[in-house]
């Protein structure tokens, strides 16, 4: 019984008891606890330098996937072009006789026509 006593009283005084205010009444300088001109100042630079960072960002990623673009387009070219060579070096030597190896020498052989 005597813990049922103490469980009520203590939730009765926890009822009783005033809640703080989450932001009491400040009477001294707000100069004191604001950031002032000075802090929008900063903020503002931050702001306009982290822009200017997002734009230069921007401009190299756009930059290197352009290059990629570029570089793909021109191996494309040059496969092409080197397989047109092939067919045309191809269709060039249909009517001659294969190349044979010559030996004039030392080292690897050499092959002639």
């Amino acid at each position: 019984m005597s813990s049922s006593v103490v469980i009520s009283a203590s939730s009765g005084l926890h009822l009783a008891a005033p809640s703080p205010t989450p932001f009491p009444d400040y009477t001294g300088n707000p100069d004191l606890i604001t950031p002032g001109v000075w802090g929008f100042i900063a903020i503002l630079v931050v702001g306009i330098a982290t822009i200017f960072l997002l734009i230069d960002m921007t401009r190299r990623i756009r930059r290197s996937r352009y290059r990629e673009e570029v570089r793909i387009k021109l191996e494309a070219e040059q496969a092409a072009a080197e397989a047109a060579a092939a067919a045309a070096a191809r269709k060039s030597n249909r009517g001659k006789p294969a190349a044979k190896p010559t030996d004039d020498g030392p080292g690897a052989p050499k092959w002639g026509g």
